[in-house]
């Protein structure tokens, strides 16, 4: 995978979320990939230390249901969100993977209330079967220490 095509890949992940398309957006990740954010700045391990999110695939799948499910009231109407991010960089290439990073502002919204946040997004990329894959997301928030109300969808 050249560094074009994994700024693309990270750019268009980021346009599935904003489109609610959260199966094919799923499907953007290794069997074993993560989405993980911290709960402290320059968190390094997220299972001796508590996070926001540190979700499987499986977790992911449950998170995604729940969204499309009829009996979802707190999704009546449902949120939405958008992402404003930077073009991402190539960090680092290594075994294999190739890892990127991205600034980003997010706001997610439902009814009248709307949320910003802003942090930034790493990707940890690899190719299974000719395809890039994510194999690790790892959003930091700028305030990610501070208390949130309910994140719906993902950043």
């Amino acid at each position: 995978m050249t560094d074009h095509e994994a700024i693309a890949f990270v750019l268009h992940e980021a346009r599935l979320i904003d489109e609610q398309r959260l199966d094919e957006w799923l499907d953007l990740f290794t069997e074993d990939g993560r989405y993980w954010m911290p709960l402290e700045m320059g968190q390094t391990d997220p299972i001796l230390h508590n996070s926001l999110f540190y979700d499987d695939k499986i977790l992911l799948r449950i998170r995604i249901e729940r969204l499309k499910g009829a009996k979802t009231y707190s999704q009546k109407p449902k949120s939405r969100c958008h992402h404003l991010m930077q073009a991402p960089l190539v960090e680092r290439r290594e075994g294999g993977e190739i890892s990127t990073w991205a600034a980003f502002h997010y706001v997610e919204t439902r009814l009248d209330e709307q949320t910003l946040y802003a942090g930034w997004a790493r990707h940890t990329l690899v190719v299974e079967d000719g395809r890039p894959r994510i194999r690790l997301k790892r959003v930091d928030l700028v305030n990610c220490d501070s208390a949130f109300g309910n994140i719906q969808l993902f950043m």
